[in-house]
């Protein structure tokens, strides 16, 4: 059974500007930025950096963005990784806008995965965007067993102790009159999908039949932001 931090614990528990629970026996911190910390493992978890989408984007004939979402996220992550010291990064698939984004990568960006790395024991989960051999540092897997969890980039009917991605979940609140929006964790007994990363990934509502699908009716969500928020699941 999972068990999540009450109004009365938020002093405590709200530690590293997130929320503590339990998931498949194991203490776990959903971060405001988006990022999973387990403190027992030292371990940062982190899902779909879409790293190189800018690029990706005009490549393909595509609207020019400001190229400077790699930057962003990679300088977001650096700060969760300070903050935490964690010794294991898992990025959960998807870390790059496709194979050749990879080699797209301004050599700062590149510069900067590669002090990121140092040190520390680094998977990278494969995902739909990124499927194959990235030619980067670390270790490169379908999924990952920690304990009683399984990393993987896209859900599964029958996950147990499952974490991952893919979906960019997102909740929309209505709040004195205004509609708000944010990435959000989506937690129930069996399952824990992890927000978008990336600086310029969109979101799937929560709301959505693919999210309603595959999560029990009691799940919940974490809103990730400078003050995340606990709340059930909207359907």
């Amino acid at each position: 059974m999972n068990t999540l931090a009450s109004p009365a614990e938020s002093n405590e528990e709200r530690i590293m500007n997130g929320i503590d629970f339990t998931f498949a026996g194991q203490r776990l911190t959903a971060l405001g930025s988006g990022a999973l910390w387990c403190a027992a493992h030292a371990l940062l978890c982190v899902s779909d950096l879409h790293l190189g989408k800018s690029e990706r984007i005009v490549r393909r004939g595509g609207p020019a963005l400001p190229p400077y979402d790699s930057r962003e996220t990679l300088t977001r992550l650096a700060r969760d990784l300070a903050h935490t010291a964690a010794n294991t990064v898992i990025c959960l698939g998807d870390s790059f806008d496709d194979l050749d984004a990879s080699d797209a990568l301004a050599s700062e960006d590149k510069s900067q995965i590669v002090t990121l790395q140092a040190g520390r024991r680094w998977i990278w989960i494969e995902g739909n965007h990124d499927p194959g051999p990235v030619e980067m540092g670390g270790m490169h897997l379908s999924d990952w067993v920690c304990g009683n969890l399984i990393f993987r980039h896209i859900a599964r009917t029958d996950g147990r102790g499952e974490i991952s991605g893919h979906y960019h979940p997102k909740v929309c609140l209505n709040a004195k009159g205004r509609s708000i929006t944010r990435a959000a964790f989506l937690l129930d007994d069996t399952r824990l999908i992890l927000p978008a990363y990336g600086a310029y990934t969109g979101g799937l509502h929560s709301t959505d039949k693919a999210l309603t699908d595959i999560m029990a009716p009691d799940a919940r969500a974490i809103l990730t932001g400078a003050q995340p928020r606990l709340i059930p699941m909207p359907r």
